[in-house]
């Protein structure tokens, strides 16, 4: 069993043993290709977390009614991404082999892999629910095929054509593109068919990758690689509220905060409230009652 951490994520201090989410950080971001930074977010997020309510207005719910387990933070190896990659892998197949959900705060978008080939061993149907303003579908990237830029691509390696849904994609190579027409469902700039996606999802194991750039700059400064022309906050939340109604969602991340980027706080203050909200609603049916959702 995991020993309780010392600073928990506001609310979430559930006993290991109870909980059904386990949240932890996976501080890694030894490809960042532009403004790195992301390995400080978990922690940032941890301790600034006091700053936010349990309660959600939007929901009705409060995290203390939850059973979500802080996990704490993994030491990864930074001079060896393939060290670091299986640490957090090992990590993730611990969790699921005690029954638990995963819900990790990154790092770069390159630490959603492990966490993917842990659960696709565990649900050989899965699929994919990508939120990001960049494909991230490259081959290889300056001649690296793991790299924060190839995650998709990588992940598309285990699980093959027409698993990975992903929305708000406004940056990426020509190629990439392309590409994506044959072998992911891809919706460019924001959530236009979601619903009916949702739909075809329902009943399948999903999980959920959030990287927070696909939110417009002007909501979200810090982060290592800003596009214009993202989406707003309400807009995400209520995607993200929709996503998780799915009946077997069985993991989440959010990932590529970079918390010094935005000195005001509020990016880091943008991502609380909106783990906040993912968490409950994906506990959702256990606080009310399936009956009441």
């Amino acid at each position: 069993m995991l020993k309780d951490n010392v600073e928990t994520f506001l609310g979430c201090s559930a006993p290991y043993g109870e909980a059904r989410v386990v949240i932890f950080g996976a501080p890694f971001d030894s490809t960042t290709s532009f403004r790195p930074g992301t390995r400080f977010a978990s922690r940032t997020m941890r301790a600034e977390s006091y700053g936010l309510e349990t309660y959600s207005p939007y929901l009705d719910l409060d995290l203390e009614e939850a059973r979500v387990f802080d996990g704490g933070d993994l030491e990864l190896c930074f001079g060896d991404t393939t060290l670091a990659l299986g640490q957090i892998e090992s990590f993730a197949r611990t969790l699921l082999a005690d029954g638990k959900k995963p819900f990790m705060i990154g790092g770069e978008h390159l630490v959603t892999l492990p966490v993917v080939r842990a659960l696709a061993e565990k649900y050989p149907d899965l699929h994919i629910v990508h939120f990001d303003a960049h494909t991230d579908l490259r081959e290889e990237y300056l001649g690296a095929r793991l790299s924060h830029a190839t995650v998709m691509r990588r992940v598309w390696d285990i699980l093959g054509d027409g698993r990975i849904y992903q929305f708000g994609i406004r940056s990426g190579e020509r190629e990439e593109f392309y590409w994506a027409r044959e072998h992911t469902h891809l919706q460019r700039f924001d959530f236009t068919g979601l619903e009916w996606n949702l739909a075809e999802l329902m009943g399948k194991p999903v999980y959920i990758t959030l990287d927070l750039d696909i939110l417009d700059p002007s909501v979200l400064p810090g982060t290592g690689t800003p596009e214009p022309g993202g989406v707003g906050f309400v807009e995400l939340l209520g995607a993200l509220r929709k996503t998780l109604r799915l009946d077997r969602v069985v993991g989440c991340d959010m990932v590529e905060l970079s918390p010094h980027y935005d000195a005001s706080g509020a990016s880091t203050a943008a991502a609380l409230k909106l783990l906040r909200e993912m968490l409950l609603a994906w506990e959702e049916p256990f606080i009310r009652g399936p009956e009441l959702v």
